[in-house]
């Protein structure tokens, strides 16, 4: 299975981004899906993760309340919407599936993307 994501960019403190991750090579709804990001000179650190039918959305606590995760299984995608950034959500950001965890932990995915830029700065 591949991973490709995108949407990232510059914004402003307070603006808004929707990152895509478009699946292929498989079939979507047999992974659970998860966001990570890794900052500079930092760790990889859990952003959000989603059911395979969309349901039990999980969310960093660092995020809560400000990003959403959705899926659309008939377009082979799933987004991350991110509101009211922060300077300290610039990183990259990457997509990741497993077929059988469902959890924060970054190791446990094996599927990856190749993750897309986002810059919050004024």
């Amino acid at each position: 299975v591949q991973l490709q994501a995108s949407g990232g960019g510059w914004v402003q403190p307070g603006g808004s981004l929707r990152l895509s991750c478009e699946v292929s090579g498989g079939t979507i709804s047999d992974y659970y899906m998860g966001w990570f990001r890794q900052g500079p000179g930092k760790e990889y650190e859990f952003v959000a993760a989603i059911g395979r039918f969309g349901t039990v959305p999980m969310l960093a606590e660092s995020v809560k309340g400000r990003f959403t995760i959705a899926r659309d299984n008939r377009k082979n995608t799933v987004y991350l919407q991110m509101n009211s950034l922060r300077f300290e959500d610039t990183a990259i950001y990457y997509c990741a599936a497993s077929e059988n965890y469902y959890g924060m932990g970054s190791r446990r995915y094996p599927y990856w993307g190749q993750g897309t830029q986002v810059t919050v700065s004024s």
